[in-house]
């Protein structure tokens, strides 16, 4: 059993900042990529930002600039740190790691959401 847990959303005004965390626990060979979704009222789910074992991040255009990725592999955690924080960021943010077990594999596991407001 894998379980993925979220933590660190909230409410923030216009140009504050929030750290969202996200771990993985349970019968883990190894946790490869990790990343951030996005998703907003009436709109796909989107990726915010993603980063690979060795520490390759990627970020989506919003995201540059502003957002950082970082992971802490030896505990199987990913951290999102959010910067200037605008209204139009406002979502529930998932977490989607890509773990290995030896039961089951690869596959990707998503954590349960944290909201996101920023009000201006």
């Amino acid at each position: 059993q894998v379980q993925v847990v979220e933590s660190g959303g909230g409410l923030v005004q216009a140009g504050g900042s929030l750290r969202l965390s996200c771990a993985a626990s349970g019968s883990i060979w190894y946790v490869d990529a990790m990343g951030w979704y996005r998703q907003a009222p009436g709109k796909q789910r989107e990726l915010v930002a993603d980063i690979t074992r060795d520490g390759t991040a990627n970020y989506a255009d919003s995201a540059k600039g502003r957002f950082t990725i970082s992971r802490d592999t030896a505990k199987n955690t990913v951290y999102l740190q959010m910067n200037s924080l605008k209204p139009e960021d406002t979502a529930v943010y998932y977490c989607m790691l890509t773990i290995i077990t030896m039961t089951r594999g690869r596959q990707n596991y998503w954590g349960q959401g944290t909201q996101v407001t920023v009000s201006s």
